[in-house]
């Protein structure tokens, strides 16, 4: 029998609000210019919006202390992304991103573990164990979402793999299919998409593998099938449609790191000290909120991973 310990930062079930609620606030988005695409729900395909089957997920909403009442409009959270592998602007990827076929899905594990070897989805990820987190998400452009994820402790899936002693961080990849991704064509970055975390970090309870949000599959513009959510760091981290899974002893070169070192490092960690060369992090705007607000240091959730970086001087390791 499965015995959940309820954390701090929990919310009851009668806590949420549900997602009914949140959709009757579009007219509301639209009036405040959020969806500057033009109405988030207009620029979604029939076969993305709303299509996928609901997953069984144990009420478990993750933080949410300040969150009732904050949830982000399922629209605004598949119709406004980061994913240049389908285009560069907000809305492309819920324009282009149903060339990508979700299933069926393959990771590919090597590195400093004992289970080296290619994991059908549905092996790597425990269906019959989602959680439900509602976290904050935090974008480097000073835009932020609360989004109700569903997936799985990623410490679940990595002593499921074994890791060795020599495992130090851990590596991930997206999918290269210029077919299935046509932004590859452009050579906006080195493809693959890569991304790490060190391995205290992966571990944390905070850090999830994602397979779906609002109770439905991710879509694609989400980055189905799988992705990477870590709710204290910003949103370049949350690397999407994961395809390869590394264990590597040396702290991995990401893909912003090689694109632009001096405004992306490593650890990602929301720090509204530090501005971004080109933009203060001090404030951020919520979609679907008017005004700014300031930004919270690693995004809120200090309590649970600032002892992560203990001695370590944050504006250096940025």
């Amino acid at each position: 029998m499965l015995i959940k310990t309820k954390n701090s930062w929990d919310l009851t079930e009668n806590d949420v609000t549900s997602e009914s609620s949140y959709l009757s606030r579009r007219d509301f988005v639209k009036a405040a210019g959020i969806a500057t695409v033009g109405g988030a729900a207009s620029i979604l395909s029939p076969e993305l919006a709303f299509a996928e089957p609901a997953l069984s997920a144990k009420s478990n909403p993750y933080d949410g202390r300040d969150l009732r009442g904050e949830q982000t409009v399922i629209e605004a959270v598949r119709g406004y992304n980061n994913f240049y592998e389908f285009g560069m602007n907000k809305d492309d990827p819920a324009r282009n991103a149903h060339t990508l076929k979700p299933e069926p899905w393959s990771v590919v594990v090597d590195g400093h573990c004992e289970n080296k070897g290619k994991y059908a989805l549905e092996d790597l990820i425990d269906f019959n164990n989602l959680e439900e987190r509602i976290y904050r998400m935090r974008c480097v452009e000073a835009w932020s979402m609360v989004i109700p994820w569903v997936g799985v402790p990623l410490s679940s899936i990595i002593e499921k793999l074994s890791p060795t002693s020599d495992a130090k961080y851990i590596y991930f990849e997206t999918l290269v299919d210029v077919e299935q991704m046509p932004g590859q064509r452009r050579g906006i970055i080195k493809w693959p998409y890569r991304e790490g975390l060190r391995m205290d970090e992966a571990m944390n309870p905070l850090t999830i593998m994602a397979v779906g949000l609002y109770g439905e599959k991710l879509a694609n513009q989400n980055g189905a099938p799988l992705r990477l959510v870590v709710p204290w760091k910003y949103g370049f981290k949350g690397i999407k449609s994961i395809v390869k899974i590394s264990f590597v002893e040396n702290e991995p070169n990401s893909s912003w790191m090689r694109l632009a070192a001096n405004e992306y490092g490593f650890y990602a960690n929301v720090n509204p000290n530090v501005s971004h060369p080109r933009w203060s992090q001090a404030k951020e705007r919520r979609i679907g909120d008017f005004s700014r607000r300031p930004t919270l240091m690693f995004n809120g959730y200090g309590e649970q991973v600032s002892h992560l970086y203990e001695g370590m001087d944050l504006r250096r390791f940025y």
